[in-house]
């Protein structure tokens, strides 16, 4: 495995905590799982997309893509690994796309909010 394997599952795993927690949230509301209101894992949720959202609208590729593609043009051959990863990852479309999607889907989590609060309350400290 190299080093822009390493970059590409670091890549793979923050895609899927954007993508995947939305319907864990819902999925975990509506099965009343106290984590998914979790402020920290709720921020960090909207943080990652808002990240992605920024990035599109000024133009900036992803560092983790650069970053891997800069190391890529040293390697010659493809690993399944990477192959399958860049299948479910990448797809040939306009950019504008891209930002449509990223952008309706931040707003998504975004409501999400709205329809599942996280839980503000603090627990009380235990006494001994």
């Amino acid at each position: 495995m190299t080093f822009a394997d390493v970059i590409l599952i670091v890549h793979f795993l923050y895609v899927l905590f954007v993508v995947g927690s939305l319907p864990v949230i819902w999925m975990g509301a509506w099965l009343k799982l106290s984590f998914v209101r979790n402020r920290w894992f709720r921020y960090a949720h909207l943080a990652a997309i808002g990240w992605v959202v920024i990035e599109s609208l000024i133009g900036v590729n992803c560092p983790l893509t650069a970053w891997e593609n800069a190391l890529r043009q040293v390697e010659i051959d493809i690993g399944f690994l990477q192959y399958w990863i860049h299948k479910i990852m990448f797809y040939t479309v306009p950019e504008n796309v891209l930002t449509v999607v990223y952008v309706l889907f931040a707003g998504l989590v975004a409501a999400t909010f709205m329809w599942v609060p996280v839980d503000t309350k603090r627990k009380p400290a235990k006494s001994s």
